[in-house]
C-alpha cells in the first residue's frame, strides 16, 4: 500500500491521494501557521479506525440480513505526552457505534465484537499503545449485552 502526499501551499496544506482518485486534505492549525483547509494528520488516524471497523460492522450485518437504517460512528481519542519528547500518542480511545433500523442488538454488538478482534487492522495497528473501546448506541438507547 501507498500513499502519496503533495504539498499545496508554502505552509502545511497537503493533498493525499491512495489508491483511490479521491484526494484527502491535510493540514495543521493556524496557531503553527496552517490555514485550516484539511483534516490533522492524528484525525486522519481516529477517522481510518472508524472508518476500518464501520466497513467490516456493515459487512457482518448485512450477512446477518439486518436492516440498517443509518449508521454513525464517534471515535473519541485521548493523548498523552511521553516526557521528554513533544509527542503526543492516544492512550484510550472509544468508539461509539450509533445504529438505526430492523437491528437485533445482540447481532450488532457480535458484529463489533467480531471487527474489533478479528477484522479490523487499524485497531490492531493501534491496540499495542491505546486502550480501544466501544459503545453501541441502538436507536437512540445505548444498548448493553
Amino acid at each position: 500500500m501507498e500513499v502519496v502526499l503533495n504539498r499545496l501551499d508554502q505552509d502545511f496544506h497537503f493533498e493525499a491521494k491512495g489508491s483511490s482518485p479521491i484526494p484527502v486534505h491535510i493540514d495543521a492549525a493556524e496557531g503553527i501557521g496552517g490555514h485550516n483547509a484539511g483534516a490533522r494528520p492524528m484525525e486522519l488516524l481516529l477517522m481510518g479506525l472508524g472508518g476500518c471497523t464501520a466497513i467490516d460492522v456493515i459487512l457482518i450485518l448485512k450477512k446477518q440480513r439486518q436492516i440498517v437504517d443509518d449508521f454513525q460512528i464517534r471515535v473519541q481519542g485521548d493523548r498523552e505526552k511521553i516526557e521528554g519528547t513533544e509527542k503526543t500518542p492516544f492512550r484510550q480511545i472509544n468508539i461509539q457505534f450509533e445504529l438505526k433500523g430492523q437491528i437485533d442488538g445482540s447481532k450488532a454488538l457480535k458484529a463489533i465484537q467480531m471487527s474489533m478482534d478479528k477484522y479490523c487492522s487499524a485497531t490492531a495497528q493501534l491496540e499495542p499503545s491505546s486502550t480501544i473501546t466501544h459503545t453501541l448506541v441502538l436507536n437512540g438507547e445505548k444498548f448493553d449485552a
